[in-house]
């Protein structure tokens, strides 16, 4: 049995598959679900787990060279936003038409309970060396 980290066996075995340019949304709940990429669904309850948690979570497990959020988040969601810029100095901003679109090509999606809107963010997996 895992110590520590992500204990999901689920969401665990999905990113020890990533390699590098590998796209990974952490979506909220509202987000639609393209069909294609592998879907580890952590959503238990409103707001369970939050969009942060399972953010930070996936942070301490990957190495992203790259994020891409929607644009409206910032209006539309200041913590989010705030967490994103925080992780992300140079965070990609496009409509986020544009993010669901993009979503299709991801490799995984991680969708969260969280409900608050534009919660989602699409990682680009780098490498460790």
């Amino acid at each position: 049995m895992k110590r520590a980290g992500i204990l999901n066996r689920h969401l665990a075995g999905a990113l020890a598959e990533l390699g590098h340019g590998d796209g990974v949304l952490v979506c909220d709940a509202g987000m639609p679900i393209p069909k294609g990429p592998r879907v580890v669904d952590l959503a238990f309850r409103a707001g369970v787990p939050s969009f942060a948690e399972v953010l930070d979570g996936l942070l301490a497990e990957l190495v992203v060279e790259g994020a891409t959020a929607a644009a409206e988040i910032h209006d539309a969601n200041p913590p989010a936003a705030a967490l994103l810029d925080d992780h992300f100095p140079k965070l990609d901003l496009v409509p986020h038409e544009r993010l669901k679109k993009l979503s299709a090509g991801a490799h995984l999606i991680v969708r969260t309970g969280e409900a608050r809107p534009y919660a989602n963010v699409l990682l680009r997996c780098g490498v460790f060396f």
